[in-house]
């Protein structure tokens, strides 16, 4: 088995673990159903993988997917205009955040956008050595 499946299975056990605490009342219901999302994503994950281990059809089709030159090149792509979005919405809100008097949320979207640039950065220099 790989090592997606070991994953889906630890998902499905850890969801199952914050499920039962919550019906016990040791946590409270944000961790039951952060739990309960945990068994659904593990479980359509488990199928996926019966699915892909079984159905050839199915099997060709993730692989040209993920395999794909033209998709990596998009999926590449959307994360970069996902990054851009991210960085002008961070940047709208807290001036916007800041004029309204919310400095709470200001700070959060400034920070974000702090974090953003230092995670960009940081990713730039290992892949600025790597290629």
């Amino acid at each position: 088995m790989s090592k997606r499946i070991y994953m889906s299975i630890f998902w499905v056990v850890l969801g199952g673990a914050l499920t039962a605490l919550e019906i016990a009342g040791r946590v409270d219901t944000f961790w039951g159903s952060m739990g309960f999302a945990l068994i659904i994503i593990g479980l359509l994950q488990v199928v996926r993988f019966i699915r892909y281990q079984r159905n050839e059809e199915y099997r060709e089709k993730m692989d040209v997917q993920t395999g794909d030159e033209r998709n990596r090149f998009l999926a590449n792509k959307a994360w970069a205009w996902a990054g851009y979005w991210f960085m002008l919405t961070c940047a709208v809100g807290t001036i916007v955040f800041k004029l309204m008097g919310k400095e709470e949320l200001m700070m959060l979207s400034s920070g974000a956008m702090c974090l953003i640039m230092l995670l960009y950065w940081a990713c730039y220099l290992v892949l600025k050595r790597k290629y």
